[in-house]
């Protein structure tokens, strides 16, 4: 082919692979496999390879394709993002109704009600059509270039959706809200906790931290998600009402929430605010209220703006689970991970109807940020009706406070504490830690791990308690005796455990450098460091630039693990247990897969489903989001949906997850 029918079809295939994102994460309603999909981007990656030329930012391929910045560049919006005067009950809404028909000078108006989701707010720059900025809400007038971690969510178009009727305006300046939901919040953090970093409080924190990371590889495995709620600069067309702005975003290829009403009177708002207050729970996401607009466009520009805030919007918040206390002291707490976390230790008080008498402070830094001291009145939440967490201090109520510091030492084994750079938490990086010990074995024995049954957290806790076992290599030198000692352990019981035990002294590579708990290594870190270190003594000595070098392992990563082999009690412990057991380094074929396709269905307890098919792709395999004749594998989790019925109709092959894992060796 000539050079301009290979244009050509670089752009058809770009367009095609465009309208499948739309379909699959805006209207989640795809039309062709995952296969499929995965054979068009593969298609267009070779052409883009081998014709330069014709490469292109906005690209299919470019979404993750970035190199990290050393920091962030300022953007001025057009027109500034302005803040949100609240409505803290319906007598408030009551009176900004009122202003509005006043000021107007009419007595009926049509308002626009959304949910107010909690997330980061966002503005995307199209030009002709063509998506080239997006940055923070900052200020409201100027805030931080992420253009580049924002390509990275795929519910964002590069491109807009065209159609005769609705052409690409010249420029269209388009405000989101950028989010995580709360199940895949609760999956991020999970994944921490197994890795060893520092949770996020909340989901708006996630997704905020997560757009504004450096590398943008970084926000792209955190499954962010957007929806689009209005405009900034509009240039080269009309519009005449903010739901018809919300109808052309639709058309344009963004995701608008499902729960926008256009509310034709007063009492049709009211009774839409009470419904979404009714089913919040059951919302996917974060909401802390609902948004009031005013519909026509006309009318919004006469009502103009006070302050920071347009006189035409009111966001009607929800109650919030709140109370006032006093900080009696703050202590540190030491996690499983070593990570210290500053508690405060409150005056008790009823939020919510929940006694709470502690509430996380987090971090130092949070600490500094919000200016608490013990001593401080201040007002405590449950953050997410769950977790006590100091809102902001009363400062008007200040007196006789001291100031608190984290500790250079940590609290529990006297030993040295770090603060990684970047990082907001100190650690303590003694892997024999009192505090730590407890977690470091319940982690190693698991089945994910060494999988020695019966190992549960009450035998633990006895066993660390008595001081019968002080680290995790003191577990293959347990013996009957020092069982048979312990509440509720019979003869049998006791037989079970030492089986156990001898049962895990060989164990694949993988699993083991899995089961030491390197932080921000999990089971797929565990099994490319495998994959390409020859034994653990070949990986203990290897520095940052070689672990760099291997795909898959970033510098957060390599960083860690170079500082957790170079800790003299981690080697210690690591020889003791080589003393025990042995490793099998045999690696896994790198096409062990190939020829073969996956479905996953229902919810898998040792990873999430993006895990599970990027193992099977590393060996070689393919991975399905719909059933077909043509599929090898079905991988049902907990609570799988209507796919494993048709899998059982066409007589597929069907796998639980012990299979699947067995099948790809990591258990």
């Amino acid at each position: 082919m000539d050079k301009e029918h290979i244009r050509e079809k670089i752009e058809k295939l770009r367009k095609e692979l465009e309208y499948h994102n739309y379909r699959y994460y805006v209207l989640d309603d795809p039309v062709i496999s995952d296969a499929e999909y995965d054979r068009l981007l593969r298609e267009l990656a070779k052409l883009e390879e081998e014709y330069p030329e014709f490469q292109s930012p906005l690209s299919p391929t470019q979404r993750v394709g970035a190199q990290p910045l050393e920091a962030f560049s300022t953007v001025t919006h057009t027109v500034p993002m302005l803040s949100l005067q609240n409505a803290m009950s319906v007598e408030e809404v009551v009176e900004f109704d009122k202003r509005v028909k006043k000021l107007l000078n009419i007595n009926d108006v049509e308002y626009v009600m959304e949910v107010k989701i909690d997330g980061l707010a966002v503005e995307l720059v199209y030009v002709n059509g063509e998506f080239v900025l997006g940055s923070t809400r900052g200020d409201g007038y100027v805030g931080e270039d992420i253009t580049q971690n924002l390509r990275t969510i795929k519910s964002i178009p590069m491109r807009l959706l065209l159609n005769p009727k609705l052409p690409a305006p010249e420029r269209l300046e388009v405000r989101g809200e950028v989010y995580m939901g709360k199940k895949e919040f609760l999956e991020l953090n999970r994944k921490r906790e197994l890795t060893g970093e520092p949770l996020f409080a909340n989901p708006r924190n996630a997704a905020s931290g997560s757009v504004r990371q450096l590398d943008p590889r970084i926000t792209a495995e955190r499954r962010l998600n957007i929806y689009c709620y209005g405009l900034g600069q509009l240039i080269g067309m009309k519009v005449n009402t903010h739901y018809q702005i919300l109808d052309y975003l639709k058309q344009w290829g963004f995701r608008v929430n499902p729960y926008t009403k256009l509310c034709k009177t007063f009492d049709e708002l009211i009774s839409h605010y009470n419904f979404i207050n009714s089913i919040r729970e059951e919302i996917p996401y974060e909401i802390d209220g609902t948004v009031i607009k005013v519909n026509r466009l006309d009318y919004q520009e006469r009502l103009g703006t006070v302050s920071r805030s347009p006189r035409w919007a009111i966001a009607f918040k929800f109650a919030a689970l709140e109370e006032t206390t006093v900080i009696e002291d703050i202590i540190v707490s030491v996690g499983r991970t070593g990570a210290l976390t500053p508690v405060a230790v409150l005056k008790p008080v009823v939020v919510g109807g929940v006694e709470v008498s502690r509430a996380t402070l987090h971090n130092e830094d949070e600490i500094k940020r919000k200016d608490i001291m013990i001593g401080d009145t201040v007002i405590v939440t449950r953050a997410g009706d769950v977790i006590p967490e100091v809102v902001r201090v009363i400062k008007e109520k200040r007196k006789h406070v001291k100031p608190f510091r984290m500790p250079d030492k940590c609290p529990v084994c006297g030993e040295k504490v770090i603060r990684p750079p970047d990082e907001a938490v100190r650690r303590c990086i003694n892997i024999n830690c009192p505090a730590q010990i407890k977690g470091r074995i319940f982690h190693f024995a698991s089945k994910r791990a060494m999988d020695i049954d019966g190992f549960g957290e009450k035998l633990i806790e006895q066993l660390v308690d008595k001081k019968i076992i002080k680290d995790v290599s003191d577990i293959y030198n347990l013996k009957k005796e020092d069982l048979l000692n312990l509440e509720r352990m019979g003869d049998k019981s006791v037989q079970n455990i030492i089986d156990a035990i001898n049962a895990s002294r060989t164990r694949p590579f993988a699993r083991f450098i899995y089961s030491l708990g390197i932080r921000h290594v999990g089971e797929h870190i565990s099994a490319i460091l495998a994959d390409n270190f020859k034994n653990i003594e070949t990986l203990m000595s290897s520095n940052e630039e070689k672990l760099r070098s291997i795909p898959g392992i970033g510098p957060e990563v390599a960083n860690s693990i170079v500082l957790f082999f170079r800790d003299t009690k981690n080697r210690e412990t690591i020889r003791k247990l080589l003393d025990n057991i042995r490793i099998e380094y045999k690696k896994e074929t790198a096409n062990k897969l190939q020829g073969y396709t996956f479905v996953f269905t229902g919810t898998l307890k040792g990873m999430t489903r993006e895990e599970a098919r990027l193992r099977v792709e590393t060996l070689g395999g393919k991975t399905s989001s719909s059933i077909s004749k043509d599929i090898d594998y079905i991988v049902a989790g907990e609570d799988p949906g209507s796919k494993l019925d048709k899998a059982k109709k066409l007589g597929l092959t069907i796998l639980n997850e012990e299979e699947f894992l067995k099948l790809i060796q990591i258990s």
